[in-house]
């Protein structure tokens, strides 16, 4: 199938109720906000991801879709030009809706290179892809396990992590360590196509966060050195609240005191102690030895994200 022939250009304009809108009004980012929360995956995995959320007050280069039918929203979609690929997630009502949304951004940008983040086992953002032909080009896995009954890893979570000589762990500063965080992520995600181009004001949206706490960021230093660190959330908008390993990186230069280990352990320890009850995290689905160390701590799959190319 792929896209029809019409709408491989980019010159047409985007037909009725859809619009392309520089900067979204305080109203249409509470209704897009609203709908998503609407979506029937949303408490589990929200349709649409953080950065896109962070990302609704954004003016160019990103671009908004918006489909209306009269003063009711149906649908939005969020364009990242930024990368190699054009990358788009979306919200809507119904496939109907998802299905103009991505027609809409074939218009203004060409199918090729076209790529869409479907999130969720309900998700009508994969229902419309799919249709249209689009194939599954990566797939990201959310892992959790139960934090109430430790006793399979207590050696990684109830003790003291083990350190190398003269590395210790603290939390993070703001003000104070940003930018050599900035420097050791880039270099740890590296390959990767999302965390490793993260730029200040990437960190400084989730420093403003009502969710950041800096007790929940630590760092294995040495001296002043930062070789490695694991950034946690806590979600209090699940029915339960749980913590993420929300970041969990060493520096390349780093490798072989395996301070992964160690950090994953100091912050599952850190999540217990908060009386919380469930850790989720996110890897991609062929990173093998990452995946094997979670499994091994008793990580089990809950969820899978996947992102989806036109043909």
């Amino acid at each position: 199938m792929g896209w029809p022939a019409s709408l491989a250009g980019v010159t047409e304009p985007l037909p009725e109720p859809i619009s392309d809108v520089a900067v979204l009004s305080p109203e249409l980012v509470e209704a897009i906000g609203a709908l998503a929360r609407q979506s029937p995956d949303a408490a589990d995995t929200p349709p649409l991801s953080e950065q896109t959320l962070l990302r609704l007050t954004a003016g160019p280069p990103v671009r908004h879709l918006v489909s209306q039918q009269d003063d009711t929203l149906l649908g939005y979609a969020q364009l990242d030009p930024t990368g190699t690929a054009h990358t788009v997630e979306l919200v809507a009502t119904d496939p109907l809706a998802a299905t103009e949304l991505l027609e809409a951004a074939g218009r203004l940008v060409g199918p090729a290179g076209l790529r869409l983040w479907a999130h969720g086992r309900n998700s009508v953002a994969a229902q419309a892809a799919t249709q249209a032909g689009w194939q599954p080009v990566r797939t990201l896995l959310q892992l959790r396990r139960s934090l109430t009954d430790l006793q399979d890893i207590a050696d990684v979570v109830l003790a003291e992590p083990r350190l190398p000589d003269g590395v210790r762990i603290r939390t993070f500063r703001p003000d104070f360590d940003a930018d050599a965080w900035l420097a050791v992520n880039a270099r740890a995600f590296a390959s990767h196509p999302e965390q490793g181009r993260w730029t200040r004001a990437d960190l400084d949206d989730r420093i403003a966060a009502p969710w950041f706490d800096p007790a929940g960021f630590l760092l294995a230093v040495r001296e002043d050195q930062l070789l490695g660190y694991h950034w946690m959330k806590v979600h209090t908008d699940t029915p339960e609240p749980m913590g993420e390993v929300y970041v969990l990186g060493v520096d390349p230069a780093a490798q072989g005191l395996k301070l992964g280990k160690a950090l994953l352990g100091a912050g599952l320890r850190y999540l217990h102690e908060r009386g919380l009850s469930t850790v989720l995290l996110y890897v991609e689905a062929d990173n093998a030895p990452a995946r094997a160390l979670y499994e091994r701590l008793g990580f089990t799959v809950f969820a899978r994200d996947i992102q989806i190319a036109a043909g």
